[in-house]
């Protein structure tokens, strides 16, 4: 009882000190923040994406939504394991196909299936080239989709947030920054993998060009 209280409480200074240093603005472009079962997918440039993104979910919606994230980044320390598991209940993804031993579409399916909503980057690690706005996307989003055909898929583009948590920072630089949702899209019939994942890129990159 008292970590689930410590857990809330530590969620909600988060969120309040996510918004002191970025001012974060919430863009609802192509959709409505409503109690619908989603797959958030965004850019990713920094360690802090999803905690900018489920800041600017509404409360009753964060409460839902789960950050799908590497576990050896988050299991490395007792504060971060707290932080991943107990703060934001994140599906962690072991990244080593050698010593995994989940299959990390079942997890994320799993999840879907008790009912909640994901937040999800494609990519798959942290893109730290500035001048390549994505890396190429993964197949996780694909499989994921091709196994749960009812949960809308939700492009997200967050800017600006690399520049106040540039990568081996420990203070972040305080600048405005947004997140961008835009209109959902969903795996077509007969649909195949190659052309999915580049239609889903081009709906992230067509938010980056409104951002800009």
């Amino acid at each position: 009882m008292f970590k689930r209280f410590l857990a809330s409480i530590t969620g909600e200074a988060i969120a309040l000190f996510a918004r002191l240093v970025t001012a974060v603005r919430g863009i609802w472009a192509g959709v409505e923040p409503v109690r619908r079962q989603r797959i958030y997918f965004a850019n990713h440039t920094s360690n802090g994406d999803f905690v900018l993104l489920w800041t600017v979910l509404p409360p009753s919606l964060r409460a839902e939504t789960r950050p799908v994230a590497a576990a050896d980044y988050w299991l490395t320390s007792n504060l971060r394991a707290f932080v991943g598991r107990d703060v934001f209940n994140a599906v962690l993804i072991d990244r080593n196909p050698d010593t995994r031993t989940d299959d990390p579409v079942g997890q994320m399916v799993e999840a879907l299936e008790d009912g909640s909503s994901l937040i999800l980057f494609p990519e798959g690690k942290r893109n730290m080239d500035h001048d390549v706005p994505l890396l190429p996307f993964k197949a996780g989003l694909f499989h994921v989709a091709t196994r749960r055909r009812d949960v809308e898929l939700v492009p997200v583009w967050i800017e600006n947030l690399n520049r106040v948590m540039p990568k081996g920072e420990v203070i972040p630089v305080p600048l405005i920054c947004t997140v961008s949702f835009g209109a959902p899209i969903q795996l077509g019939d007969g649909e195949d993998k190659a052309t999915f994942l580049a239609r889903a890129e081009a709906a992230l990159l067509s938010l980056k060009e409104g951002a800009a």
